[in-house]
């Protein structure tokens, strides 16, 4: 008998949730026409779902999931909805969440890194996290990294959790997408970028190790200053705007980069592979990954990538990636080097590169969803 599944998308237009939101909805779309599924989201959020088939409709509600309200408001309308199972696509569980429902981790920053409250808040939080992961039918992990994060720090049981990769937007992956000569002229030229630059996509939270990556870069450079292809070597950074992050700025400053490294924020997904085909190199060092989607992304626009070799991200690249310590300045710097002058390693990395990022599509992370959804619904433990 058809189930009906309730996906919270409202962090839909979200940089990274967004993404996962999008992509496995097409990718269920694609795969399962027998079950009803319902979206819901903001009615302005609405118009990014579109292009679905016809067993998926939306349904529209104005609130976030960041206010306390939602524990109790969020709850009373999927009980209107009369879902069968309600997919969360991040920890953020309500308290009167009505079961059967599962939810994805992507990671545990907000724990590890980013908290800024008193140790009573942390504990709450430490709850509510748990608490929510453990009345969950299922729990999605979207590495091993994470699976093993969340029973070593939640104390998840290991049989309560399914890990299940994510997998780059397919825009990355669509033969004949990428950008022609022109267009890249064009866009490097509207943004004022020459070649060659180091690329980083991403935010800029404390443990992306922006600031290591800025001084590994300042390290590069001067000793490149007399190279015949490198000597003007830029880095740039897409994601958030640097006047969130003042140690950022202020590595930038210390390094006396500043003419040379440029923060253009976010720009539109086009825009963004195009910077991706025309880099030397993506430099990746967070100290912390729930997953790791941007070095793949990298290397489905055949670009080298020096990466950092903790958490989720040997797993995700492999042999694929030149992997480097992110505490270590000098070893990031020695990475960078590397793929930038041994021609054969960069020859090798692009080969694999995109031989590795052919391991993860959203038809397969559909699939191995659509089986969790299937226990879920029958109440298999």
């Amino acid at each position: 008998m058809p189930s009906h599944i309730v996906i919270d998308a409202r962090r839909v237009r979200d940089f990274g949730i967004g993404s996962y939101i999008r992509s496995l909805a097409h990718a269920l779309g694609t795969i399962d026409h027998r079950n009803r599924y319902t979206l819901v989201s903001s009615p302005a959020e609405a118009r990014t779902l579109t292009g679905l088939p016809e067993n998926f409709a939306t349904a529209a509600y104005g609130q976030t999931d960041i206010h306390s309200f939602n524990h109790v408001a969020f709850p009373l309308f999927l009980k209107r909805l009369s879902a069968d199972l309600v997919h969360i696509p991040l920890n953020r569980v309500p308290l009167l969440m009505p079961r059967p429902y599962v939810v994805t981790v992507h990671d545990l920053s907000s724990l590890l890194f980013e908290f800024r409250g008193s140790a009573t808040r942390m504990k709450l939080q430490r709850y509510l996290y748990r608490r929510g992961l453990m009345r969950a039918s299922r729990v999605i992990a979207v590495s091993e990294a994470t699976r093993r994060d969340l029973s070593d720090l939640l104390g998840v049981p290991p049989a309560h959790i399914r890990r299940v990769y994510e997998a780059p937007d397919p825009g990355f992956m669509a033969a004949g997408s990428g950008c022609d000569a022109a267009t890249k002229l064009r866009i490097l030229e509207r943004y004022q970028i020459q070649h060659p630059f180091l690329l980083y996509a991403g935010n800029i939270r404390p443990h992306k190790n922006v600031p290591r990556l800025v001084e590994a870069f300042a390290v590069v450079r001067e000793q490149l200053s007399t190279h015949p292809v490198y000597q003007d070597l830029r880095l740039i950074i897409i994601g958030d705007t640097i006047s969130q992050y003042p140690e950022v700025r202020q590595a930038v400053i210390k390094s006396r980069a500043e003419s040379v490294v440029r923060f253009l924020g976010f720009v539109p997904f086009d825009t963004l592979r195009c910077f991706y085909e025309a880099a030397a190199a993506f430099v990746f060092v967070s100290r912390y990954e729930g997953f790791g989607l941007p070095p793949l992304e990298a290397m489905a626009c055949g670009t080298p990538v020096v990466t950092s070799n903790v958490s989720s991200l040997p797993e995700v690249v492999g042999d694929s990636a030149v992997q480097v310590n992110p505490e270590n300045v000098f070893e990031i710097a020695r990475g960078i080097k590397e793929v930038l002058l041994d021609e054969v390693l960069r020859a090798t990395l692009i080969r694999c590169g995109r031989e590795q990022v052919h391991r993860f599509s959203w038809e397969r992370t559909a699939r191995e969803v659509l089986a969790i959804y299937r226990e879920a619904c029958a109440g298999v433990e």
